[in-house]
């Protein structure tokens, strides 16, 4: 019997250490399907009294202010959601001495509200949009997490897709959100990945000029909106666009049928087909900042230019 427990207690260790080894399932890329996140959430179950990063889908469900339905992001987000979503405001996280819509916030109302919303730093976060929109704000959502610092963001491509392959997916209001005991810590915010409208103004008036660096901005609103024959969403903002910009309309980005991003390779013909260069700065833009950011990922997706050239106009056209 002496010669047995030995055996047993390395059986038990080892099955300690492949529990372990199926928790830590980690995603891989920037965006994932509804199978890798899927897969990623039933191995990483969380409990109360683990202290493992977990895996938390967030939801950026968010609308146009002249939304024909009246719909908004909060509305979505409790008729249907991925099961243990958190919700992020786009319209409550931002800067609020700005007379902009969804200018950055400062780095303390960041850590305040992935605080509130029970998000840990150590915690892997998919954030993703509505089935009624496919990818248009969640883009804007995982590039604020990024910018400030937090390891691991991703994308779902994306939410349509999840539940039309018979995903779970729950409604109604939230159960209280587990306390967070430790407080998010208050991060540094990336400035090289951002441009200002001092910035934007330097770059249009460069437009052009011999030895000029050669940014080009990329802008995601509608043809009709960059060329000015259609109005903006929002009361009393003219159209038009930025003094040399490139227009690279959101649908062009995305698949028709399902609303997900195109794969990369088609994303990289679509912005040589715009002439945009990949050897040359990028700065994506749109209408306030929120789909500038699907420019990005599109950019990210398709390996195209360099990382540290791309940057975003935060606040944008408006």
């Amino acid at each position: 019997m002496a010669l047995l427990a030995p055996v047993r207690s390395s059986l038990a260790k080892r099955s300690v250490r492949s529990t372990t080894a199926i928790r830590q399932v980690h995603l891989q890329t920037y965006l994932v399907t509804p199978k890798e996140l899927s897969d990623a959430l039933t191995k990483n179950v969380p409990t109360k009294i683990s202290t493992a990063p977990r895996v938390i889908p967030l939801c950026a469900a968010w609308f146009l202010p002249n939304d024909p339905k009246g719909r908004t992001g909060q509305h979505v987000f409790k008729q249907k959601r991925i099961p243990s979503a958190r919700f992020f405001d786009l319209d409550a996280v931002k800067d609020h001495e700005s007379p902009y819509p969804h200018m950055l916030p400062t780095a303390q109302v960041f850590a305040k509200a992935m605080q509130d919303i029970g998000i840990r730093k150590d915690d892997e976060v998919v954030v993703y949009d509505t089935q009624e929109l496919g990818i248009f704000s969640a883009p804007r959502v995982a590039w604020t997490l990024k910018i400030f610092g937090h390891p691991a963001v991703h994308i779902l491509n994306n939410f349509r897709l999840w539940v039309e392959q018979g995903y779970p997916t729950e409604s109604g209001d939230v159960e209280g959100i587990d306390e967070v005991q430790n407080p998010y810590p208050t991060p540094t915010l990336d400035t090289s990945k951002v441009v200002d409208f001092a910035g934007m103004k330097e770059v249009a008036k460069d437009y052009g000029k011999e030895g000029a660096e050669g940014v080009q901005v990329l802008d995601a609103r509608s043809q009709g909106r960059w060329a000015g024959s259609d109005p903006e969403p929002r009361p009393g903002l003219s159209s038009g666009h930025i003094l040399g910009s490139i227009n690279v309309p959101l649908p062009e980005l995305l698949n028709p049928e399902t609303g997900a991003l195109l794969p990369g390779d088609e994303l990289g013909k679509l912005f040589r087909s715009k002439g945009v260069d990949p050897e040359k700065p990028i700065i994506s833009s749109c209408g306030t900042g929120v789909t500038a950011a699907v420019i990005d990922a599109a950019l990210g997706e398709a390996n195209f230019g360099q990382p540290q050239a791309r940057r975003l106009y935060d606040g944008s056209w408006t």
